[in-house]
């Protein structure tokens, strides 16, 4: 079945039940874990040196956010008896950054949340997951 299961996170509470869902799976099918959280990248502008947050502050918060992120991840693997490695990175487009992960850490299956917006909020917000899913040779598992 699957051996290797990554999934993405963004501290949201729907991303809580997908960790639960990738979980369970990992556990049921003796699969190892990983885990990522992608950080955004400094705005630079063409005033950059009026931003009201200094570039490395501004990068020392993310890490700290996204560290966060994977360690409470991490925390509920271990807490289900699993092992599970996590990543943070920097993208402009979350969805490259997850698909890059899953293919340099050879997983077989990417198990993300979905906010379930339809109509003009997804056309207007857009989805990460549905990006994905579009551009994903693997399977994705979409957890609601």
């Amino acid at each position: 079945m699957f051996k290797h299961i990554l999934v993405p996170t963004d501290g949201s509470d729907i991303t809580a039940k997908a960790v639960q869902t990738a979980t369970t799976l990992a556990r049921t099918t003796g699969a190892k874990l990983s885990t990522v959280s992608v950080k955004e990248p400094f705005p630079y502008s063409a005033i950059s040196e009026m931003q009201p947050v200094p570039p490395q502050e501004f990068f020392d918060a993310q890490e700290r956010i996204a560290a966060g992120r994977v360690k409470s991840v991490i925390e509920t693997a271990t807490a289900a008896g699993l092992s599970c490695s996590g990543s943070t990175v920097e993208a402009l487009h979350p969805w490259e950054a997850i698909l890059e992960v899953a293919e340099k850490e050879g997983v077989d299956l990417v198990v993300m949340a979905s906010h379930g917006r339809r109509g003009m909020a997804a056309l207007l917000l857009g989805s990460e997951t549905q990006r994905v899913l579009i551009h994903s040779k693997l399977p994705v598992l979409v957890v609601k």
